[in-house]
């Protein structure tokens, strides 16, 4: 804790109020949780919520944070009733970065050997979409969190920041090349470079958020946002978070290829029949995932 006050008084810009979240009920399959809160929320539960819940660390990401993060995402990953997540963090902070304390004595040896922080991409490999709803600090591995998700939603007072130079290394979780292809190569060589925090504000009009809402409405609009995403067909709203992917991997012709294929692949389902007959008949598609 000791060092992560350290790297949190080595980031600069001013401090901001704690933030509030509403009321947790307990994860739906009775999974017993030390570091995270999950339960299913939305009108029908058909989504997922994880809420980071670590708060004398500001919720630092310890490998029991993200051992529990990995459970709760693949037990939402095999339920045929959730169709996106939102993963969210608490008071002060979404994330304040990895735990110094638990790396601070490895030696290159430990990393290589361990593939040290490889468990953290499991986020990335989620057919279903997660939607990060950033209150607070979202710092370091924090931030490379926030980026591992499919859309980032940031409360007002939201903030976002590489600081792994200030303490002698540099980001390791993809801050480097997310963040890059978020903002662009300009912002993102400040940000690691300097090690300085951007405002919700600048966030948001740099391209790294998609929105920002009230500091107490942030996780409902979430909720609100995985919801509609939850009522379209999970087989084709799989397929679309694939295409949209791969525009990050491939070139332009690859990529048009590939979502030319992902295109062409949605005729063979019976949800693409409903949902064109159903915009014909001018009702509303019931979808069945198939």
């Amino acid at each position: 804790m000791a060092a992560l006050r350290v790297l949190l008084s080595c980031v600069r810009g001013p401090l901001r109020p704690p933030v509030r979240c509403p009321a947790w009920r307990p994860f739906a399959s009775g999974a017993n949780f030390e570091y995270i809160i999950a339960e299913k929320r939305g009108k029908n539960n058909t989504v997922g919520l994880i809420q980071l819940n670590r708060p004398k660390a500001l919720n630092a990401l310890c490998d029991g944070l993200i051992d529990e993060l990995n459970q709760a995402l693949k037990t939402f990953e095999e339920d045929p009733a959730v169709g996106a997540i939102v993963l969210t963090g608490g008071d002060k902070a979404f994330a304040a970065g990895a735990d110094i304390k638990e790396m601070q004595n490895l030696s290159f040896q430990d990393c290589y050997s361990s593939k040290f922080l490889k468990h953290w991409d499991h986020l990335t490999q989620m057919k279903k979409p997660v939607i990060a709803a950033v209150n607070g600090y979202a710092f370091g591995g924090g931030c490379e969190l926030a980026m591992m998700c499919d859309i980032i939603y940031a409360g007002e007072k939201a903030q976002f920041a590489q600081p792994e130079i200030l303490i002698g290394t540099i980001p390791g979780a993809g801050g480097t090349q997310r963040l890059t292809r978020a903002v662009g190569k300009s912002l993102a060589m400040e940000m690691v470079l300097t090690g300085d925090r951007i405002s919700a504000q600048d966030a948001k009009q740099a391209g790294l958020v998609s929105k920002i809402c009230p500091v107490e409405t942030l996780v409902e609009e979430a909720i609100q946002c995985a919801e509609k995403i939850a009522s379209n067909s999970k087989i084709i709203v799989t397929m679309a978070k694939e295409s949209v992917n791969a525009a990050f991997e491939m070139t332009l012709t690859e990529g048009s290829k590939l979502e030319k294929k992902l295109f062409y692949s949605t005729f063979a389902t019976d949800d693409r029949k409903e949902g064109m007959t159903a915009f014909v008949e001018k009702r509303k598609a019931n979808f069945k995932d198939q």
